[in-house]
């Protein structure tokens, strides 16, 4: 776990958050690896999670056309859950991964105890939507 705490510490969003604040953060999600070529999740589907990419690589893809690449530090997933709608593009693992996977319920739940995790989660979400209209 603390490895966990180091690398979300390392993650820009999470930039200033206090050293408990990361550990409940890591603590409220569950360390997972991911093989390549794995579907994280699909366009047009329910936001019921997210993840924090702690290793490796990841293609997003709207329509079945990449528009980015991602790897360890971004947060992916995040946005559907802050504004509460359908995914807008699909993941898949073009690495081996290791992620932080967060369910909506561990997100809810950390956004109430963290208000900086939610404030964070905004950002990124707003970053996101910004770089992809």
């Amino acid at each position: 776990m603390s490895q966990d705490i180091a690398q979300l510490k390392a993650v820009s969003i999470f930039e200033g958050l206090s050293d408990a604040d990361v550990k409940r953060i890591a603590a409220g999600g569950t360390q997972t690896t991911v093989p390549a070529n794995w579907s994280l999740m699909s366009e047009k589907t329910p936001a019921d999670k997210a993840y924090i990419v702690l290793e490796g690589e990841l293609s997003v893809r709207r329509n079945g056309t990449e528009i980015a690449r991602l790897g360890a530090g971004d947060v992916i997933g995040e946005m559907g859950i802050v504004e509460q709608k359908l995914r807008t593009a699909s993941v898949v693992s073009t690495t081996p991964l290791t992620v932080i996977h967060f369910t909506r319920d561990n997100i809810d739940r950390l956004c109430t105890e963290v208000p900086a995790f939610a404030a964070a989660l905004k950002v990124a979400a707003d970053a996101r939507r910004d770089s992809t209209d």
